[in-house]
């Protein structure tokens, strides 16, 4: 599979990558070898500096890199180092200061290639780009007039930044649409839930930290997630050292509770309704609550404040008081089910009702569970219980807040197709399409006239290794009679590109030029240029050179480009932003300073202008309140005939897989596995990284209690099982994790031996396609497995 390279490209790549690669027995080293690195007089060539963006998807998008470069060589990455006013410097993590390691990597792919062998298997044979460009628009074409254009779909993926993924949406619009999708993998459960409390989500941003007095973390471990230019946990930091208690509540000791915390609370995955509900007990019980704040700002907290129409006992302070279905929801009642002890309960909630200005923040693991979107309406009904929403220091429970630079986009046109299904549930929309309807999660579209026959997977790996049940998705995309044709075009031989028809190489984002609009979650947004660091290696193009070479075969390529090179669309985007933008760079400003950062120094404060004047800036709810009970909820739920699941309160529901689950299940699969976002990867990018793989081995974490009992030791070879598969990994054995508890961070490669057992240690071997009952979207947190030393 590896095409023929030229001399220059090959010793070039050997050295960066290991200086002992040998040719005819002479080592290929970067002071000798390489074309251009010394002058007939032995003088180096010269470095050149060229600033870069870390551009895969860790939340930031846009980390600030200083590549160094000698004869079209990436030999030295360095990063920004410069704090200014109000907005820290963009430092990249371990993973931006590996980048050599990614772009050098073996695994790149070189050139098109298409498939000869079963999907999945891996086998292909080189084409041309024109043979390629053909076998795609001809099967696109194909599809589209036998099945219509809801057959085609474009994969979910973020494995690189926003502007380059438009030209093939663009392409699409242009054929007559594809099948939309909603939310994401990251935070579907977020991003559904969070809007029916407040209409449009808003936090205080990560520099108001600093006027916290106390600030409590649930499901956040930015120390490992965002650790560099996003700079949440920067901020972090920032309250930490101003004198603020940090608490954090995990089921793991993480980096960030190792780095911060005062106190670390160990928690059962999938229960932390039950401990927000015991702590809302002790608030009441103890009148430790902000009654005056509760009347004026919410509905749906007491009785008094229900929504016409809503029945009897169906406030949060009934659920909580047991009105509703007689059980109160005591400290006592919360230890039995989320193994946190009911005197930390008490005490916990006493410290956040008495200590002004508190901070509550949550981030988006626990939303990836069954019931995820209880979680994410659960923190700010303890925020508004506080009242501490709209205040600076505190915040509305949600994630931290940010700063936004301008906004960019390309013409993508608009798609005709209206029809779109949850993110999650494409491969269900690959086995039956046609049978899912508005009560399943389709929207805009009583059903669905084609199940998905066409897949253009670009820059992205959910196509097998990111999506739950691994087993279950390799039998439906193996079956050829079921999704007809699929593209893949990425950088690497990942393991969903082992399942593509036309497989086709992509150039990183330091051989091209793009632009993008950092993602952070706190202040500093900014919008970035990048321009290519070095000649693209290998028989790569970039994705508009390929929608541009399939838009010809459709006979609509000038259409498609309109006479204009891709380097003239981002310069027409540069121009439309700084009409829109006062002080914003023109294009040849940004070729010299290529980040924009926003201007305000001030920090934001969410919902601040509704808590001064609730009538006047009233919510973007039904109410315009903050609606603890929803009614558009209820609604929902009993449509979908789910009200059990999706409740119009938030509150503890027992997950399917969890400490609560049947008992039959929980003695077969004892443990509940989760699997965070580690440090050495971002999802699954750099997972084949050398350097990535010294800082961190990747193996499954059991507490000693559990180990012992096993009969396991720290690095022994262990099996984990359940009903959906296999994996064999290696065992770390600590004591900061939840007895109970085991992890296995998610992203590693999905790699079967020839009975199917996964020997790498990809956690969607056994997790549950199950989508979550609002968003539908993906509980890949909530699973029970079984382990056992090999």
């Amino acid at each position: 599979m590896r095409p023929d390279l030229s001399r220059r490209s090959f010793l070039k790549w050997s050295a960066v990558v290991g200086a002992g690669a040998a040719i005819g027995g002479v080592a290929a080293t970067q002071g000798g070898l390489i074309e251009g690195t010394a002058s007939a007089a032995g003088t180096p060539a010269p470095v050149k500096v060229v600033p870069q963006q870390c551009t895969v998807n860790c939340g930031g998008y846009s980390c600030a890199l200083q590549l160094h470069v000698q004869d079209d060589t990436i030999v030295r990455v360095d990063t920004d180092q410069m704090d200014r006013p109000g907005f820290p410097a963009m430092r990249g993590c371990l993973r931006g200061r590996a980048t050599r390691q990614f772009v050098y990597n073996p695994d790149r792919l070189k050139q098109p290639m298409k498939r000869v062998g079963k999907r999945g298997e891996g086998k292909f044979e080189p084409i041309t780009w024109d043979e390629a460009y053909t076998l795609i628009a001809t099967n696109l074409d194909r599809i589209i007039k036998k099945h219509g254009n809801q057959a085609v779909y474009v994969q979910y993926a973020s494995g690189t930044d926003g502007t380059t993924r438009t030209p093939v949406t663009r392409l699409l619009n242009m054929m007559g649409g594809y099948l939309n999708y909603y939310g994401t993998y990251s935070s579907a459960c977020y991003n559904w839930a969070g809007p029916y409390t407040f209409g449009k989500l808003e936090s205080n941003s990560g520099d108001d930290l600093v006027n916290s007095k106390l600030v409590v973390l649930f499901a956040n471990n930015s120390a490992e997630t965002q650790p560099g230019g996003g700079n949440e946990f920067y901020w972090q930091m920032q309250a930490k050292k101003a004198g603020a208690k940090v608490i954090v509540i995990d089921p793991r000791l993480s980096d960030t509770s190792k780095a911060l915390a005062d106190e670390w609370i160990p928690i059962r995955p999938t229960t932390d309704n039950a401990l927000m509900d015991a702590m809302a007990y002790v608030m009441l019980t103890e009148n430790l609550h902000d009654q005056a704040f509760l009347d004026k700002y919410t509905i749906g907290f007491d009785e008094k404040t229900l929504p016409a129409g809503a029945p009897a006992n169906s406030s949060y302070r009934s659920y909580v008081m047991g009105l509703a279905d007689g059980v109160k929801k005591t400290p006592e009642w919360a230890e039995k089910i989320t193994g946190v002890p009911r005197n930390t309960i008490i005490r916990l909630a006493r410290e956040i009702a008495t200590t002004k200005p508190c901070a509550l923040i949550q981030n988006l693991g626990w939303q990836r569970h069954a019931y995820g979107e209880q979680p994410v309406r659960g923190l700010p009904v303890l925020a508004a219980m506080t009242g501490n929403i709209g205040k600076s220091g505190g915040g509305p429970g949600l994630r931290d807040g940010r700063k936004n630079a301008p906004s960019i986009s390309l013409p993508a046109g608009t798609n005709p197709v209206k029809a779109s299904i949850s993110v999650f549930q494409w491969h269900e929309a690959i086995e039956r399409g046609t049978e899912l309807r508005p009560v399943d999660g389709l929207l805009n579209a009583p059903k669905l006239d084609s199940n998905i026959k066409f897949i253009w997977n670009y820059g992205g790996n959910t196509l097998i290794n990111q999506h739950s049940d691994t087993g279950r998705t390799h039998k439906v995309l193996a079956d050829e009679s079921l999704c007809e044709f699929i593209v893949v075009h990425d950088v690497m031989m990942t393991p969903s590109a082992r399942y593509a028809d036309v497989l086709l190489p992509d150039a990183t984002s330091y051989e091209r030029l793009h632009l993008g609009r950092g993602s952070t979650n706190v202040q500093g947004d900014r919008f970035y240029l990048g321009v290519p660091a070095i000649t693209p290696l290998h028989d790569i193009k970039t994705n508009y050179e390929v929608c541009s070479g399939v838009a010809e075969k459709l006979g609509i390529g000038p259409k498609f480009t309109e006479g204009k090179t891709w380097e003239q669309w981002l310069k027409e985007a540069v121009s439309g932003v700084a009409a829109k933008t006062p002080g914003f760079p023109t294009w040849e400003q940004m070729l010299k300073d290529p980040i924009y950062r926003g201007t305000s120094t001030k920090p934001v404060i969410a919902y601040e202008a509704f808590i001064k004047d609730p009538e006047k800036n009233k919510l973007a709810t039904p109410s315009g309140k903050i609606e603890i009970y929803s009614a558009a909820i209820a609604k929902l739920a009993q449509e979908r005939g789910n009200a059990k699941e999706l409740p119009a309160i938030p509150k503890y529901v027992p997950a399917w897989e969890g400490p609560n689950a049947d008992p039959a299940l929980l003695e077969k699969y004892p443990l509940q596995l989760l699997g965070h976002h580690t440090k050495r990867r971002v999802h699954s990018t750099h997972d084949n990284n050398k350097w990535m793989e010294e800082v961190e081995q990747q193996a499954i974490t059991l507490n000693e209690l559990d180990a012992a009992e096993r009969g396991i030791k720290d690095g022994d070879m262990v099996k984990v099982w359940n009903d959906r598969g296999t994996i064999h990994v290696v065992c770390r054995v600590a004591k900061g994790i939840m007895p109970g508890v085991a992890d296995l961070p998610q992203g590693a490669w999905f790699t079967p031996n020839k009975d199917g057992v996964d020997i790498r240690g990809n956690i969607n071997t056994i997790t549950k396609y199950h989508p979550t009952p609002g968003a539908k979207g993906n509980p890949q947190h909530t699973n029970l497995v079984q382990v056992a030393k090999l």
